[in-house]
């Protein structure tokens, strides 16, 4: 027996669902995440850490709206359910990461070879266009859910951040090294607060709620949209960090 059909017999014999059964899901797919060519990429010693970190000024469509989406979009207010409430409060802490990237392009000097209307330019470039759909599709898939379906929503975003992370905070460790100056969003600083998340009892709290076989189901299927999404993002970034290690003379202006 499959343990969806498990599952499902479970919850016809005791009418409700562990949450632990989307949780363990979202950790199946973290796995074949954290397996992309990308994180090959940015564990790749050979390169250079900015040239593992060259994806990030590509990747600000997406940091920026992060905020908006946490404020406008997963928080509801007032919360009329404990998991919406929970959500807000998560959305609290994460709506406010998006000034120390701009901090990390001024320190790494990717601030200063472009123009205003260039930079929109390669925002909206067709380079950059799976970034922009990764946080249209986050958009589209918060928009009906409900409280604990965006718990569910909000875990698995989580995991794929600290897949990226993990292991952008080891570059930007080797940046401090070589040049003084510590980067706070692709850094120790960012990192540590996103597995606060995890050390405060979240998933603890998680686990404890209990869900029908149709609900369970749905959170199922949104998670994997989630993963879905960063999983198409992720070649677009693997890319560019290709394109930036390539020599000069082989490599093309995005």
């Amino acid at each position: 027996m499959q343990m969806k059909d498990a599952v499902d017999e479970t919850a016809s014999i005791r009418g409700r669902i562990p949450m632990k059964t989307v949780l363990t899901p979202i950790v199946r797919r973290k796995q074949r995440y954290a397996a992309l060519p990308l994180f090959a990429a940015l564990r790749d010693e050979r390169l250079p850490p900015r040239v593992r970190l060259g994806f990030m000024p590509a990747f600000a469509f997406f940091v920026m709206a992060f905020g908006d989406l946490n404020r406008y979009l997963l928080r509801k207010e007032p919360a009329h359910d404990p998991h919406q409430a929970r959500v807000n409060a998560h959305t609290r802490e994460d709506d406010h990461h998006w000034p120390w990237f701009l901090e990390d392009l001024e320190k790494l000097g990717w601030s200063r070879d472009t123009t205003f209307t260039e930079a929109l330019r390669v925002l909206w470039s067709d380079d950059t266009h799976r970034c922009r759909l990764l946080m249209y599709e986050l958009c589209a898939i918060v928009d009906t859910a409900d409280g604990v379906e965006r718990l569910a929503i909000v875990e698995a975003i989580e995991e794929t951040g600290n897949v990226l992370f993990a292991l952008t905070t080891r570059l930007a460790g080797e940046v401090q090294a070589q040049t003084g100056r510590e980067l706070r969003y692709m850094g120790a600083h960012h990192f540590a607060l996103e597995n606060g998340h995890m050390q405060n009892g979240e998933h603890a709290q998680l686990i404890g709620i209990e869900l029908d076989a149709a609900k369970r189901r749905r959170c199922v299927a949104l998670v994997d949209r989630v993963f879905d999404a960063f999983d198409a993002w992720t070649h677009e970034a693997a890319r560019e960090i290709g394109r930036l290690a390539a020599p000069p003379a082989l490599q093309e202006t995005p």
